[in-house]
């Protein structure tokens, strides 16, 4: 009868792995959920987020300030994107009036900070930053809680159709209250980049103009980036996908769906504020013209090319549609029947007004998940390589 040997005090044993750590030899082993739903969970994000925000801060010193002006621009168009693609692309409710809550955001950015011995024009005259930022983001969330209950009844082309219907009141609204906007034709102020008694909007001893906007607006994405993909990760993410994927199946389980698509608008309407107040900021003007159909067109593009359902995608979208312009104005030179005037026809704006649609209809057909499904597959065929499966 063989004997079985016992072990020795003396054999080491294999250490167990740490709490919250992976094993040891399986860096991609995850032991607990909250590896896995962490927001950087590999090492190769970790290094790419600090190789890109050394990259982004580099860039004041490098590109010229027209260059600066259109990404800063791209950097507030990306916040927006981020708004929409939250209740669109993660609560699955289709809206077509983001341009409304744009418009909010930025009339009432400029309110606050107006000159309040204008008698033209209301202002209060209050031109910190964080104040009239602030108060664009919440007077903006607050109409998407009083439009939300209406939403919340409705899915789909309905849902659409209704915020569409919020394009064309605002539109309405804008053009006749003079004392906000400054009327058709005239406009009004924007808000003023004022940052502890420093305007942004004005040139320094150390930065440009362009420069200081640029990174403002480059800071001010990344909270907003932050905080929205911890929106994406937590409970309330969740609960925003499963009334997308299945509303019905969702209020089985004891989601609140109203509670959801409620919550979904609020948080894409103060985005929407947000944008709308920085974004006019840059140019130092309005103009009541500007909050029409195609802005909403252009904001579904960024989400669509970008990709849905990403936080990634909606600023891969963002500096897409952003740089377009840039391109398309180049257009003339290589084919002479385009005109660079607006009166002339065929022009690089009706270009432009063209190419928003067909690459959305493109990317809805050869890649729906945009811009960062395209880099997905680059990433996976890289990991795989040299095999193609």
């Amino acid at each position: 009868m063989t004997a079985v040997r016992e072990p020795s005090s003396s054999t080491p044993a294999t250490p167990a792995p740490a709490k919250g750590r992976r094993p040891l030899g399986r860096p991609l082993l995850y032991t607990q959920y909250g590896q896995d739903m962490a927001l950087l969970n590999t090492g190769a994000k970790k290094v790419s987020i600090l190789v890109l925000l050394a990259v982004a801060l580099l860039l004041p010193f490098v590109l010229e300030d027209d260059l600066l002006r259109l990404l800063a621009t791209g950097c507030v168009l990306a916040i927006g994107a981020i708004g929409l693609n939250l209740v669109t692309g993660y609560a699955g409710q289709v809206s077509l009036g983001h341009a409304f809550f744009i418009g909010i955001g930025a009339y009432t950015a400029a309110v606050v900070s107006g000159d309040p011995e204008d008698d033209r024009l209301y202002g209060l005259g209050i031109t910190f930053l964080p104040v009239w930022l602030l108060a664009g983001g919440l007077v903006a969330a607050l109409v998407g809680l009083l439009v939300a209950p209406l939403a919340s009844r409705l899915r789909g082309l309905y849902l659409a159709i209704v915020t569409l219907g919020l394009v064309f009141l605002g539109t309405h609204v804008w053009n006749e209250w003079d004392a906000v906007t400054g009327g058709i034709g005239v406009g009004r102020p924007a808000a003023d980049p004022v940052l502890f008694g420093v305007d942004l909007s004005r040139r320094t001893e150390l930065f440009s103009a362009d420069q200081q906007l640029y990174l403002l607006m480059f800071v001010l994405l990344c909270v907003f980036a932050l905080l929205g993909r911890n929106i994406a990760r937590s409970a309330m993410g969740r609960s925003f996908a499963a009334v997308r994927d299945r509303d019905i199946a969702a209020e089985v389980t004891g989601v609140d769906v109203r509670k959801v698509k409620r919550r979904a608008f609020v948080i894409s309407g103060f985005y929407a504020g947000c944008a709308g107040a920085l974004l006019y900021s840059i140019t130092g003007y309005l103009d009541p013209s500007s909050f029409g159909l195609l802005l909403s067109v252009q904001f579904v593009a960024m989400v669509l090319i970008g990709g849905v359902s990403t936080i990634s995608g909606s600023i891969m979208g963002a500096f897409f549609i952003a740089l377009l312009p840039r391109l398309t104005r180049e257009l003339p030179e290589y084919l002479p029947f385009l005109s660079s005037s607006a009166t002339e026809t065929p022009n690089v704006f009706q270009v432009e007004t063209l190419l928003y649609g067909l690459l959305i209809v493109a990317f809805l057909l050869l890649e729906p998940r945009g811009l960062f499904g395209l880099w997905v597959r680059i990433r996976n065929y890289w990991k795989a390589w040299p095999f193609s499966y």
